[in-house]
Parts: structure tokens; sequence; C-alpha cells
């Protein structure tokens, strides 16, 4: 039978052959016909099971190898669970059970140079509600408005503050009086959710009107601060400093925040406290600030500039509208800031317990929020003359002790008789007739100062096309001064190059892109399109008077950890140098003192009125400045000194915008300010200061 190429097969009793299956496969007859297939059924192709061993442990083994891998596979994964995993695992759980808060830092302080705190911090307790602990209890609500006489709305308000997250308690209650405070500790247990925490908040022992524009505030983080601060430790409740010193020494200030770790139970209820690390202080700024010398400057600002507005321009019987103003005084040897003020202004105490959003756009409007000191951009006027004439003594263009004739009308030559723009009129003074250099500053001379415009304009070849400019750049009138307060503007100081740029900027504001004599006429006296901030400006006078040197402004003086130990110092800073030798600087020196000392000086009458101390004693050089504004428009209103003439250590500045005379309207205020300094002389910076941070003082309830 096996070596048969058939089987036979009993189907019913009867026998039935097999062919090979090679015998199915169709054959070609002779003469290229196909031989009929043979029909084939199932059971032509399947085995008997008598022919088909039979095998059962196999299927066993196949079904037994494979729960082995599935076991195998099963033990690996909890090996790995339970040993390398094991840390991991553990953290995973217990970070479903703990949930962390933040404790904010206290702040640290702001002392002026003497130590005396401008800027504190005030301890209060604040009573915070768990979003989550109040969704699995309501009824907290509910009690907590009863004991603490709030609504339940303002409450619902705050828990819906989006800055807090459902395990940062949101603060409902921020004062808490003592009594409240012993109550809500004894019965805990009976508001659970409730929390007790001690915070320190801003509070300003000078008074909060004093120095607000340098001190700056402090306000809840936005959502550009916080994402432009990643990994540096801001939450959405933070605090962080918006103006000021509060905000550009933010990073010394803020301190670190501490953070409570809350156990949780699944339901989401608050278990009890696993740890607490507590916040650390922020370091204290030691100012160059004097806080009397500030705090009088202030008030002379505010009541020069209300005087103004209650006098009338002689010159346009118009009452000057004067809606802002800056007045600094400085440190000539060293930069220092000694004070400084912006009008308008506000009150620091009202951004404690938040302004309302009317409160905001009220201050928004009359311009509060700008330092006008570092921020306001003013036609320089008369001031500018300075520049002017730096330039023509280092040039060499005309002698100091030459005269020229001031007729009062200064015509230009070669220009047709009759065509705007020839002819050229004295402001301030009329006809002062021959008069050098020091004359013509203490004078006020515009016709000198538009003789010189024309030789610089008309000797082009020799001196290039922009003498004056390139001093007023090496003086920084259009450079940055450096302060460290933020949002610092720069000035612009008129010439065929700014001109062409501001026509390709903005044709409309600025039509004519040519530049003619008269531009030069106008910029040489401070004209034009000339636009300076006062700090630049006092920072020009400040170098002239101590021979060349032009300092960074500087405010801060020392950052002090909360121990007292001094972390950073911030020593004189060299912006530049220009050499003014004794034959440029002298003749400019004698000019401004004239302008005090001299009866023909144009403060002469202001110093002698508002100073009640001995000029000879303490001679002050300066500067008035009535500068122009647009048609219509009341002019700017300047004055800026130094003193004493024979070692200068002061430099004052005062400018009014749309002020009128600046002999009337700003003199006055420089005048007061020198005054002040006479009789009360600045100690140099105290060297040891020991901030009051820790304890804070409790809040007076």
């Amino acid at each position: 039978m096996k070596n048969r190429s058939w089987r036979e097969r009993s189907v019913g009793g009867s026998m039935r052959r097999w062919r090979p299956w090679s015998s199915f496969v169709p054959r070609r007859r002779q003469g290229g016909r196909i031989n009929e297939r043979r029909r084939v059924g199932i059971r032509d192709l399947v085995a008997a099971p008598s022919e088909v061993s039979h095998q059962p442990e196999k299927r066993w083994r196949v079904i037994g190898g494979f729960f082995l891998i599935l076991l195998a596979v099963l033990y690996f994964r909890l090996y790995m669970l339970q040993v390398p995993g094991h840390a991991h695992s553990v953290a995973m759980v217990e970070s479903n059970s703990m949930r962390v808060s933040t404790i904010p830092a206290s702040r640290g302080e702001i002392l002026d140079r003497n130590g005396r705190v401008m800027v504190g911090n005030i301890s209060t307790t604040e009573v915070r509600l768990s979003r989550a602990e109040a969704a699995q209890n309501p009824e907290i609500i509910g009690a907590l408005s009863s004991l603490c006489n709030i609504s339940v709305a303002s409450i619902k308000s705050a828990l819906a503050d989006l800055r807090y997250d459902p395990y940062q308690p949101a603060p409902v209650l921020l004062s808490t009086p003592p009594n409240l405070v012993e109550y809500l500790t004894l019965h805990s247990a009976e508001f659970p959710g409730v929390t007790l925490l001690n915070v320190s908040k801003r509070v300003y022992p000078l008074g909060g009107g004093v120095a607000p524009h340098v001190l700056g505030y402090v306000g809840p983080i936005n959502g550009t601060e916080l994402a432009s601060r990643p990994n540096q430790g801001y939450q959405m409740d933070s605090a962080i400093g918006k103006s000021g010193v509060e905000r550009f020494y933010e990073q010394f200030l803020r301190g670190h925040d501490g953070q409570r770790t809350l156990r949780v139970s699944n339901t989401g209820r608050i278990l009890g406290e696993a740890l607490t690390r507590h916040a650390v202080v922020g370091d204290s700024l030691v100012l160059n600030i004097d806080a009397g010398l500030q705090n009088a400057l202030d008030g002379f600002l505010s009541s020069g500039i209300n005087r103004v507005r209650h006098s009338v321009d002689p010159r346009s019987g118009k009452i000057p509208p004067a809606p802002n103003g800056a007045a600094i005084v400085m440190d000539v040897t060293n930069g220092h800031v000694l004070a400084l003020s912006s009008y308008p202004s506000y009150d620091l105490n009202q951004f404690v317990g938040g302004l309302s959003v009317s409160q905001f756009h009220g201050l928004l409007q009359t311009g509060a929020f700008n330092n006008f000191a570092i921020q306001g951009l003013y036609t320089p006027g008369s001031t500018f003359k300075m520049i002017t004439s730096t330039a023509q003594l280092k040039s060499g263009i005309l002698a100091a002790g030459s005269y020229v004739n001031d007729t009062g009308v200064f015509a230009v030559p070669g220009c047709q008789q009759g065509y705007h723009g020839c002819l050229f009129h004295d402001d301030e003074t009329s006809g002062a007739g021959m008069i050098n250099l020091p004359l013509a500053l203490t004078k006020s001379s515009d016709y000198y100062f538009y003789n010189l415009g024309y030789l610089f304009w008309s000797q082009t070849k020799r001196y290039g096309l922009t003498p004056i400019q390139d001093v007023a750049t090496k003086f920084g009138l259009d450079q940055y001064s450096q302060i460290d307060l933020p949002n610092e503007t720069s000035g612009r100081v008129d010439s065929p190059i700014v001109r062409q740029r501001l026509h390709n900027e903005a044709p409309k504001a600025f039509p004519n892109a040519a530049w003619y004599t008269g531009d030069n006429l106008q910029m040489a006296f401070g004209q034009g399109s000339t636009v300076v901030t006062p700090i630049a400006m006092l920072d020009a006078y400040a170098t002239l008077a101590n021979g060349g040197t032009r300092y960074a402004l500087e405010v801060v003086n020392s950052v002090v950890s909360p121990t007292g130990r001094v972390i950073q110092s911030y020593g004189p800073k060299v912006l530049d140098t220009i050499s003014l030798p004794p034959s440029v600087r002298n003749p400019i020196v004698q000019g401004l003192t004239g302008v005090v000392a001299s009866p023909e000086g144009t403060a002469y009458w202001p110093f002698h009125t508002y100073a009640h101390f001995d000029l000879n004693a303490f001679p002050v050089a300066g500067k008035t400045g009535t500068a122009s504004n647009a048609p219509g428009l009341e002019p700017n209103a300047w004055f800026v000194g130094f003193g004493p003439t024979n070692s200068p250590r002061y430099a004052i500045l005062c400018v009014i915008g749309q002020g009128g005379y600046g002999a009337s309207a700003s003199a006055p205020v420089v005048a007061q300010a020198f005054d002040y300094l006479v009789h009360n002389p600045l100690p140099p910076v105290a060297k040891s200061i020991n901030p009051s941070l820790a304890p804070l003082v409790p809040a007076k309830k």
C-alpha cells in the first residue's frame, strides 16, 4: 500500500479509489485537445480520522506556553514598578495627597540717604478660604459671612478669582481685627478650609505723596509680566513692582516666597499641614535721595505750578495752563540724584488697598503716572545757549570777549528783504547793545546766538554741518542719562540729518525736509525741532559745573540685606568727558553767574525774592529759558543752575510745561530749593544702615 500511487477508502460499504493529486492536472491529448477534468468533492481532499494521529498533549503545551509568557510579562512589570520605579511610584501617590500653597515674602524696605524709612512694611492678618473646601462645604461661606460681617457675594467673588488655584487659599478679609483672629484660632475645627495668614503690605511713614515717581508702587502681576518671568517663582497671585525703584530693583526687593504643603484626602478635603518652608524677606535699598529735601521740592514744584496758574503772562495776556512740570536736584561731583519731583502726582497709599477702575483711569488721564523728569520732552529755549557757547569757544569761531551789537532784530545777511524768515527778533530782551558772550548769557540775548547760528552755517566747510549738535551730543542732550528708573526717554537735537529722518518717518507732521540758514539760527538758541528731557539738561549743566565729566544719574546708593550687610554698592559711573579748559568754561560760568547776581540778569529778581541766603557766600550760576511751543500755546518755562560756583556741588532744574516765562515760573522753584540746601546741608550717605524688617510692625487697629 505504501508504494501505491493511489489509495482505497471504505465509504458506505463500498470501495472508492483515490488518485494522486497530479492525476487531476489536465493533460493535452495528441492533436492539441485538452482532457476533461474529473469532478472533485471535499471528501476527496480530507483525510479520515483513522488516518490522523491523536496528539492532545501538543495543544496543552501551546496553551500553557502562552500563559507562561503572560505571567512572565506580568511579573516583570511588577518588578519594574516595585524595585526600580519605587521612588517614582511613591512620589506619584504622595502628589495625589499633597497640595502646595504659597506664603508671600515681605518686600525689602526703601530708605533715604540718612536711613529714614520711606517705604516700609506693616504686618496684617488675612482670612483666606480654600475654593476646594468651600465646594465641599458650601455652608462655610455663610458662616464666614456672618462672622466677618462681609457679604456672601464678596466671598464668592474672591473665590472666583482665577489667580488662586483650588488649593491656594483666596483672601476674603484683608485686615482682620485681633478679636476675630482669636475666635478663628480657637474654633478652627468649625471653619474647615479657613486659614489665617500673616502678610506684609507697603506703608509710607513719611506720607504716600513724597517721591511717588521715584519710589513707585506695587501691584498684582499681570499675564505679560508672568510670562516674561518663567521659573522665577512668580505665581498668578504674586505682587510685583510696577514703577519707580520698586520696579527697577524688583529682583532685590521681592524676596523669596515660602511654601506650605497640605495633606488632602481623595475627596479634596484638607486633612492638615505636612511641611512649611518659611518665606525669605527681600533686600532693602538705600537711596541717594534726602527725604527732607524731596518733601520740600515736591512742595516747591506744586506751589510754583499753582502760582503760575493764577498769574497772567504779560506777553500773551493769558493765564498759563501749566499742565505738567518737573524739578530735580543732583550732586554734580558723582551723579547722585538728591531729589526728583514730577507733576501731576499721586498718593502711593491709594495702591495699598487697590485702586478702583475709575480712580486708575482718572490718574491716567491727568498724566499723573508719567515721570516728566525723565520722560517729558520740552523745547529747551535759552537753556540751550550754554551748548552753543561751548561750541563757539571750542571752535574759536568768535572769541568770548568779542562784542556784537544787539539791535533787537537780526537780519540774515543776503536774505531778500521782506521775505519770511529774514528777520529774527529778541524775546526776553530787546536791543541789548554792545555785548560779549558773558553779557549775552546774563541778559539772554537772542541776537547774539542768532549771529552764532549764522556764522556756523555760513562756514560749514571749515566747521562742518553740525558743530553745535556735536557738542550737544557730548553733553548728552540726545542721549540717555542711564538713570536707574524705568522708561527714560531720550531727547532730540535738530539737524539736517534729523530733519530728513523725521520727514521720512512722518511727512505730515514734519513737512519740511530741507535745512536752511534760518533753521540753524533757530537751533542755535534751542528752538526748532529740538526737544530734551529735564534730566538730560540737568546732567549737561552738571557736566559744565564739574569741569567736563558726565555721570550717569543714580537714585540708589546700595542694596542691603535684612541683617544690614551691604551686598551691592553703586559708585559713580562716568558716561563721557568733554574738554572744558578755563578758556572755554570760565567765560560761560561768568555769564551764568551774572544771570543770578547781576541786576541785568534774567533771574536776579526771583533769587533775591525767594532765596534767603547770602549770594556772595554761596554764589549760584544758572540760566532761564522761555521756549516757544506750537502757535497758540504758552512757552515752556525753564531754569537750571548750579552752586556754589567756586566749588560746585548742587545742580537744580525746574521746568514747567506751558508755564510762561522761565524767570517768573521756574526760577522761584530753583531759588527755594537752593535756599533749603544752604540752610540744611546734606550729610554723606549713611554707611551703616540696619533695615527694620524683622519683626514687622503690627498694623494699628
